[in-house]
């Protein structure tokens, strides 16, 4: 009979006790700063080396599971559990996405796992390490290093604290099933992001495609020791029916991948994942097509695999954490609007099926243009706006102190006269890169793509296609139909129909499917599409009626007719703001 047990560090202070021993902007002044507060913190310097000391000290396993299940002819029999064995010794450049995950409580539980930095404050890593843990009080992640810290706490890496944490919302800790975790840091990390494998891939999990695991895990299938330096090893990919062969009914087809040769029954001839990999990334020509989820006990028992979480089937619920940052910090996307009468700007806060009061700010008067974004992925909400006078387009963003201080608003001057654009949207990562995009429609009617890179700055321009001054509002925040891709929504000028605009991650003529017909939009006068309202991971929609009525049509994730759900008003009283993002 197996038990199932997640790949986590088996006590750090034994496992890394061991591994010691065995081993010696330009401010556009004209125009107004935001006043408005921001509720992210951080946590200072002390406090993340006390926390990782303590961590390192940690003596306890957590994770384990009790459930017994019977296996099928021909499973393995054993208990869940995982590590890396065998493979080799590798550098931080050679994978710099690379990330330690050390968690220790008040209760003295404390445990090490792996995970894959995929944007500037998101890791990715498995739902066992994240699900019942508080990580904001008493986690850290370092990035940036090969090597884990000592028992001081020291380490030669960047230390983050950790702002939120998200699971999968149906993971399961018997089965292990959906095992797969985003912790969202308290500031953006220098560490080169590393993308996840796109939704519908099958290339990447063809039998017997060679991928590689990274982390710092067990050694050894005799002693708890973990590597002092990051590792690697190369595993092949084996089919569905293999792994079904191998674990039966612990097994669960598409939500799972499992990788590697079959262990031999001991150390010698084995390469596999083992405690302290959890959470780390299975990679697959340079994007993460894995998470370590689980293994056999002690990793080397004959006929195992190391099995993984299949992040093909979990990019559509995975990119809403990416692209989360929201004006209050609550993974709810919220609204930014400007009086008409008094040109004061206000933001209006998502309570999940609505909006809280107006919050005031600061007077708008100069703009025509507010739009709500993130271009820096550090999870502060940014407003890109245009200056009514001279046409030129700001990036406005938060900088925060990193020692727990208020931090400053900076203002950038990103494009100059943008008089004539009659559209400009910042719906997310247009292209791909997971770095947030800016799209403009000309005079012309074309639709043109500036690809960010990351820190408010943007490449060379492509042109998607003409045409595009057919419709009067052009739209979109998000991936409206849950395939990791960002979209676009559009209402023509002629009829009112609204149309979606599936996202393909790609640049120029390539970067939109075919639209497809979503509903007819001739009530309203407004078109809003700040991202996630309600919380559940889709995009959503909003229409405001000339009476000032504000329609709320939830995301459905479907790319069909039927991509939003029933609508409902939220509101009476928005006929008095002439701007709303």
């Amino acid at each position: 009979m197996r038990v199932l047990v997640p790949v986590v560090a088996a006590g750090l202070a034994a496992a890394v006790t061991g591994a010691l021993m065995m081993s010696s902007a330009n401010a556009a002044t004209a125009l107004p700063q935001s006043t408005v507060a921001v509720g992210h913190s951080t946590t200072g310097a002390a406090e993340l080396k006390q926390r990782i000391a303590g961590a390192v000290a940690g003596d306890r396993t957590p994770g384990a599971t009790t459930k017994k299940s019977a296996p099928t002819a021909g499973a393995v029999d054993g208990t869940k559990d995982a590590k890396i064995i065998g493979g080799s010794t590798t550098t931080i450049s050679a994978a710099p996405f690379m990330a330690q995950l050390l968690y220790r409580d008040d209760r003295g539980l404390a445990f090490f796992c792996g995970g894959a930095v995929i944007a500037p404050t998101k890791i990715l890593t498995a739902a066992h390490c994240v699900k019942g843990y508080n990580w904001a009080d008493y986690g850290v992640v370092i990035t940036g290093s090969a090597t884990l810290p000592d028992a001081g706490g020291n380490t030669n890496g960047a230390v983050a604290a950790v702002w939120r944490q998200w699971n999968y919302p149906t993971y399961n800790s018997t089965t292990l099933d959906h095992d797969i975790a985003v912790l969202t840091l308290d500031r953006a990390v220098k560490a080169a992001p590393i993308r996840m494998t796109t939704a519908g891939d099958t290339v990447s999990y063809k039998a017997l495609t060679n991928a590689k695991v990274y982390g710092w895990g067990r050694t050894s299938s005799t002693n708890e020791n973990v590597s002092r330096t990051l590792k690697t090893a190369t595993l092949p990919i084996q089919s569905d029916a293999t792994c079904s062969r191998a674990y039966g009914r612990g097994f669960f087809k598409g939500h799972m991948v499992c990788a590697g040769k079959p262990a031999t029954g001991s150390d010698a001839g084995t390469t596999s994942a083992c405690n302290g990999d959890s959470g780390g990334p299975l990679v697959v020509g340079g994007r993460v097509v894995g998470v370590v989820s689980w293994g056999v006990a002690n990793c080397v028992e004959r006929g195992a695999y190391s099995v993984f979480s299949k992040v093909t089937s979990y990019v559509g619920a995975v990119y809403p954490r990416v692209e989360d940052a929201n004006l209050n910090d609550d993974h709810r996307a919220d609204l930014w609007l400007r009086r008409a009468s008094t040109k004061i700007g206000y933001e209006k806060y998502s309570t999940g099926a609505g909006f809280g009061p107006s919050q005031p700010g600061d007077n708008r008067g100069a703009v025509n243009v507010v739009l709500q974004t993130d271009l820096n992925r550090d999870d502060y909400q940014d407003l890109v706006f245009r200056d009514s006078a001279s046409g030129a387009v700001y990036w406005e963003h938060f900088v925060p102190d990193l020692e727990g201080g208020e931090g400053v608003w900076a203002t950038k001057k990103i494009y100059s006269d943008w008089k004539t654009r009659t559209q400009i949207i910042t719906p997310g990562d247009v292209t791909g890169d997971y770095k947030p995009d800016l799209l403009s429609v000309d005079s012309a009617g074309a639709l043109w793509i500036y690809p960010g890179d990351g820190n408010g700055a943007f490449g060379a321009p492509s042109k998607v296609s003409t045409s595009w001054n057919q419709f009067n509002s052009v739209v979109g925040h998000g991936d409206f139909n849950g395939d990791g891709k960002a979209d676009l929504l559009a209402r023509s000028k002629t009829g009112s129909v609204g149309y979606l605009f599936k996202g393909n991650g790609r640049s120029g003529p390539q970067a939109f499917a075919a639209r497809v017909k979503v509903r007819t939009w001739n009530t309203f006068n407004t078109l809003v599409a700040p991202g996630d309202v309600t919380g559940d991971g889709r995009a959503d929609f909003l229409g405001r009626t000339v009476a000032g009525s504000m329609y709320l049509y939830p995301g459905t994730g479907k790319g069909t007719s039927e991509i939003f759900g029933t609508p409902k008003v939220v509101g009476t009283d928005y006929k008095q703001f002439d701007i709303i993002s």
